[in-house]
């Protein structure tokens, strides 16, 4: 069948070939002409993962039009603070029941909505959409390392549906019901692997690094449960899986920002010009607060990760600050 995947990223790319691989064609689409050009001619992205040689079942366009016509499913790899754009771009051009899901991790400025919610108020019916997200750097995937992934609807049918579209070898896809707990899980992790890099640059080691996962961990569960998720969630690929990845991994965008930002001084506008990359834990630290005052849950964590990034503070004085917080029990 024909899949279109909105967003030539790394990830976008990634999954592209992926499904590719599993010999369906392929729309893609990217924002540059010139990606587009290469991808058609050489089968190569030039700006992310540019050693991968692509499947020549995977065709790329600037119009989302040409990508959708005659595609049985679309999966939506675009930056969280674009996806209402996205959604109002396909309104019209995709049927009432085409399956849509969503890889990208985000909360929605302002609004606290998680991308599923921003879909369905666009596009309508909710049960023809899911979300991906799991412990998956793109750089492995492409490379078919051994990966795995978690795929969450509302419906059974749309959840298997995905899942046999991308099941392969080397990407196993497992299926869940708790779309808000992944979705959260998904923006959440990226928060605290910007606190991993911020304490790696600031010169404090590997325990430092393991407390605040866990301790993230643990913050990240108290508000999926508050949004009406699943603790166990947490514990699983969208939860604990991604979280190890994103923090520890030298792929990981949002730990290398936090690592620049304290060595370097680096903005986020620093970030994205060095890398062609958007660390979405940077927005996601001020996202997430609309949701954790909405429901009264306490972020440490978030909070100094938010004060340093986008008010000021200081790292090494807000490390210290974190540390004097009451002592009490872990559980």
């Amino acid at each position: 069948m024909k899949a279109a995947v909105i967003g030539a990223g790394s990830w976008g790319t990634a999954l592209a070939q992926v499904l590719a691989q599993n010999g369906h064609e392929v729309g893609l689409w990217a924002r540059s002409p010139e990606v587009v050009a290469s991808i058609n001619a050489e089968q190569r992205n030039p700006r992310y993962l540019s050693n991968a040689k692509l499947s020549k079942g995977i065709m790329a366009s600037t119009l989302h039009q040409d990508v959708v016509q005659g595609a049985a499913a679309v999966v939506i790899v675009t930056p969280s603070h674009l996806l209402r754009e996205v959604a109002q771009s396909l309104a019209p051009l995709v049927g009432a029941d085409l399956p849509v899901i969503i890889c990208s991790k985000g909360v929605e400025e302002g609004t606290g909505l998680l991308s599923t919610e921003i879909f369905e108020a666009e596009l309508g019916n909710r049960d023809r959409l899911a979300v991906l997200s799991g412990p998956n750097h793109a750089e492995e995937v492409i490379r078919q390392i051994p990966s795995a992934t978690v795929i969450a609807s509302t419906s059974a049918a749309t959840a298997e549906f995905f899942q046999g579209l991308f099941a392969a070898d080397t990407f196993r896809p497992y299926l869940s019901a708790d779309v808000h707990g992944v979705e959260l899980c998904a923006a959440f992790k990226n928060v605290i692997a910007i606190a991993v890099g911020l304490s790696y640059g600031i010169g404090l080691g590997d325990n430092t690094a393991a407390l605040l996962m866990t301790r993230g961990l643990a913050e990240m569960s108290r508000l999926v449960q508050a949004c009406g998720g699943e603790a166990i969630t947490c514990m699983g690929l969208a939860g604990t899986g991604d979280l190890i990845a994103t923090c520890t991994s030298e792929h990981s965008r949002n730990r290398r920002f936090g690592r620049m930002f304290a060595e370097e001084g680096a903005t986020i506008e620093d970030f994205m010009a060095s890398t062609h990359m958007v660390a979405e834990g940077a927005l996601a630290c001020k996202t997430i607060k609309t949701l954790a005052d909405a429901h009264g849950v306490e972020l440490p964590i978030t909070s100094l990760v938010r004060s340093i990034i986008w008010e000021g503070a200081d790292p090494r004085e807000s490390a210290v600050a974190l540390a004097g917080r009451p002592l009490t029990t872990e559980f």
